[in-house]
């Protein structure tokens, strides 16, 4: 219990420093050594536990990230962000824009992982915001709540695919659940919850503004397929791999299927595609690159914070306590990697971490498919100061830490608990 008072003891330091002003990198790097000295940790563990939570973080997604930033800038400087403007808003109508938010959201999300997805969408949020007057965070929770929904519950992406492997759970029924919970619970976090808080913050008339028309902008189908195009990659690469086995096709599925490897791809075809010269074509790119630095360093900040807990042991501290609970297998699937999630920040290993420990309690009361779904559920339970996500939509969107708890914790908060709402509704309908 005293390694859980220590961690609080953390949070609320790096809560301080932030509030002061203190860059939250510097501030994320501060905590991290003096909560794993405090955890009793030796000076030595620390400094490596740092270097080894930056360099596992952003080993995966540094490159994601810049080719993400870099493919966003090159989107829009060439116009294709404002020509899907003005295309979803014709087809969604203004009104009805976070609809059209929430669908590109779920295209994203389904095969990429939070980040990348988030650096791929935001560009367009910006400019549909800045097209219609809109707060920029009434389109921003639709995107992130689509981003959030996908990756707790809907296969193929590779959160539930990994949960589904080690319970050996039917992907076809997972995918099914996860439709069926993935809906409302986007529709209520994504598109009525930021209409709710942002009550009074918007004028009628701003919601009828339309952009004129530029006869200079790409084409719709350009524009949709360079914006698109990693999704459609990593999607085929996915369903490629899956069901082909012969080599070497299926090694050019499984490179497809690599975001790294998409988002190249679609860098160098929107090259080619735009009317831009390599000069400029490699201005925007290094633009678009200095625009996320900050955030990879803040990113590799929490990072480190994250492995310092793991390191210390304090997520076998929060196993410990809650193993020893009588409780639902489906809620305590959820309420372990909550623990873990609110303690560790990372949804990816709370939830591979409480898949090990709740795998037993599958039987009559607890599908292998729900269990998947309950683990992602508990996997986004209130992200805070610890979690990567938390930092990225705060920086991105410029807001306060209470600003950030208001709108972004609060989100997953919602989208949490009604996942465990509708994975014990599923069971009692199902089962």
């Amino acid at each position: 219990m005293m390694s859980l008072f220590i961690v609080l003891l953390g949070i609320l330091l790096l809560i301080f420093l932030t509030v002061k002003k203190l860059n939250p990198m510097i501030a994320l790097v501060v905590v991290s050594i003096s909560t794993g000295l405090l955890l009793g940790m030796p000076v030595q563990k620390v400094m490596t536990s740092i270097g080894n939570g930056i360099g596992s973080t952003l080993g995966g997604m540094v490159l994601v990230l810049a080719l993400g930033a870099m493919l966003g800038k090159l989107i829009a400087d060439s116009g294709a962000a404002q020509r899907i403007v003005l295309v979803l808003m014709k087809a969604f109508g203004t009104k009805n824009i976070q609809w059209a938010v929430l669908l590109t959201g779920f295209l994203v999300g389904i095969p990429l992982f939070y980040n990348a997805g988030f650096v791929v969408l935001i560009p367009l949020v910006f400019a549909i915001a800045s097209a219609t007057k809109l707060p920029t965070l009434y389109l921003g929770i639709p995107m992130a709540a689509a981003l959030s929904v996908t990756h707790g519950f809907l296969p193929p992406h590779p959160g539930p695919i990994a949960l589904a492997a080690i319970f050996k759970a039917d992907i076809g029924k997972t995918l099914i659940y996860g439709l069926l919970l993935s809906v409302p619970i986007a529709t209520i976090a994504g598109v009525v919850f930021p209409r709710f808080i942002l009550k009074g913050k918007m004028a009628v008339g701003q919601l009828l503004i339309l952009p004129e028309e530029d006869a200079g902008l790409p084409s719709a189908v350009k524009s949709f397929i360079t914006a698109l195009l990693p999704v459609f990659l990593i999607i085929a690469g996915t369903l490629g791999s899956t069901f082909i086995a012969t080599e070497p096709l299926r090694s050019v599925f499984v490179f497809f299927a690599d975001p790294a490897a998409a988002l190249l791809l679609a860098v160098l075809i929107s090259i080619s595609t735009y009317r831009f010269s390599i000069t400029e074509a490699m201005e925007s790119c290094t633009e678009g690159v200095k625009s996320i630095s900050m955030i990879i360093l803040i990113i590799a900040a929490g990072g480190a914070f994250k492995q310092i807990l793991i390191d210390s042991g304090v997520g076998e501290t929060v196993k410990a306590i809650t193993a020893g609970l009588a409780l639902s297998p489906l809620f305590l699937a959820w309420l372990i990697t909550a623990s873990l999630r609110v303690t560790l920040g990372s949804a990816t290993v709370a939830a591979l971490t409480a898949s090990g420990l709740v795998l037993p309690l599958l039987g009559a009361q607890a599908s292998p498919e729900l269990m998947v779904l309950s683990v992602g559920a508990g996997s986004l339970m209130f992200s805070h100061v610890n979690d990567t996500g938390f930092w990225m939509f705060k920086e991105y969107f410029n807001l306060s830490l209470p600003e950030t708890f208001r709108t972004w914790t609060a989100m997953e908060t919602i989208v949490s608990l009604l996942g465990l709402f509708g994975v014990l509704l599923l069971q009692n309908l199902l089962f």
